[in-house]
């Protein structure tokens, strides 16, 4: 088809061409000097944009690795973990624990608001034994476009004296909106390469507290391709104990490069003003979002119901073939029912309008019951709202702190 395909599902995203020249780039060797300075420069990068000063694992894989690796480094056989089901990938967490020899205990929810603080601190007030080992928390659950607020289900376990480690995902929030895995006091943070860093998939990341390397020391389930130790051993040195994603790493340097320049609070803000542009077409349309929390709503994207007796995947199948765009859809209880707009990475005021446009030119051509005006809404949006300057610095105390 004629002109770009837009990608606006929540990840993979696009990759910016900066990025992408850093990853032409030749292979070098990766267990000599300059492979070290750069893994050493961006070592450093992450601990920025996780806002942590602690160690940050840096993996070949998916962040489905991310998530053993933060499981199977700290836990035992046995041990007790409780999760929050605020959507599928929230799901998908628990039940990998329980394939790996862990009782995950799920607090179920109706996947249409972030993790209920008190609800976490009934469950742990209610283990007498404390015997609880892990409180596992998806901070931007992708499925839904709910977000979950870290620091209050940290206070809850600090106000419970509970001693449980909290383990927090940040795939599709990390460099997307404010997240600070020290200020926050979480344990392990678990993100990945393909959202906010702007990056193709590949990369994987636990940024991991003292208390946490402190349970490594005792963990008996299983591990070799995940396990910390050896990683840690040479992270130092800016090397790693088996072959990395060389070229990938290229980009990655590229792309905390380009968030040092744009400023984390910049960033943040760029994306919380795509997502009300968002909503504000969705309201316009009189459709409905997924998320009915005002407070917990994504920054990294929208969660859209589709009218009763309309299929989402085939109004997505529809705009794909006519306008050349990507949502993402329904998974889990909302397969079919819902299409999700990504407005995360690489991403612009014209972009968005783009987006906004083809969806609003397929709800009419594919008969979907609706209103128009949505994209006129997200323009206002985005036409009253201030860009901040020197943004930057208001986040940088924090994380240098």
């Amino acid at each position: 088809m004629d002109g770009s395909h837009f990608l606006q599902i929540p990840g993979p995203t696009n990759v910016p061409h900066r990025i992408l020249r850093a990853i032409a780039q030749p292979t070098i060797d990766h267990r000599g000097r300059p492979f070290g300075e750069m893994g050493r420069e961006i070592r450093l990068g992450l601990q920025h944009v996780f806002g942590t000063q602690s160690d940050v694992i840096i993996y070949p894989g998916s962040g489905t690795g991310a998530w053993e690796a933060a499981l199977v480094n700290t836990l035992s056989p046995g041990d007790r973990v409780l999760m929050v089901e605020t959507g599928h990938f929230a799901s998908l967490w628990s039940e990998m624990a329980r394939r790996l020899g862990l009782k995950a205990e799920l607090i179920s929810t109706d996947w249409r608001s972030g993790a209920d603080a008190k609800a976490v601190a009934e469950a742990l007030n209610a283990d007498r034994s404390k015997s609880i080992k892990a409180v596992c928390i998806v901070h931007n659950e992708t499925s839904t476009g709910c977000r979950s607020d870290i620091s209050a289900i940290r206070k809850a376990i600090d106000e419970t004296q509970h001693p449980a480690l909290l383990f927090v995902d940040t795939i599709s929030s990390l460099a997307s909106s404010p997240y600070f895995h020290d200020a926050w006091g979480v344990d392990v943070s678990v993100g990945c390469s393909q959202k906010g860093l702007m990056l193709p998939p590949g990369l994987s990341f636990n940024a991991v507290s003292a208390k946490a390397l402190a349970a490594s020391k005792s963990s008996r389930l299983p591990k070799s391709y995940w396990s910390w130790q050896a990683m840690l051993e040479t992270a130092g040195s800016g090397h790693f104990p088996y072959t990395p994603s060389t070229n990938l790493l290229f980009g990655l340097r590229e792309a905390l490069v380009m968030l040092r320049e744009r400023g984390l609070q910049q960033v943040w803000d760029r994306h919380a003003l795509h997502a009300r542009a968002t909503r504000a077409a969705v309201s316009a349309w009189g459709l409905d979002l997924v998320c009915q929390d005002e407070k917990a709503l994504s920054h990294s994207l929208t969660a859209v119901m589709m009218p009763q007796g309309h299929s989402a995947d085939a109004f997505r199948t529809f705009i794909e073939d006519r306008f050349n765009m990507s949502l993402g859809n329904g998974l889990g209880r909302y397969k079919d029912r819902v299409f999700r707009i990504g407005h995360l990475g690489d991403f612009n005021d014209l972009m968005l309008a783009g987006t906004l446009s083809g969806i609003e030119m397929a709800l009419a051509l594919a008969g979907v019951p609706h209103k128009s005006g949505g994209v006129q809404a997200a323009l206002e949006v985005l036409k009253t709202s201030g860009r901040e300057t020197g943004a930057g610095a208001k986040e940088n105390a924090l994380l240098d702190a």
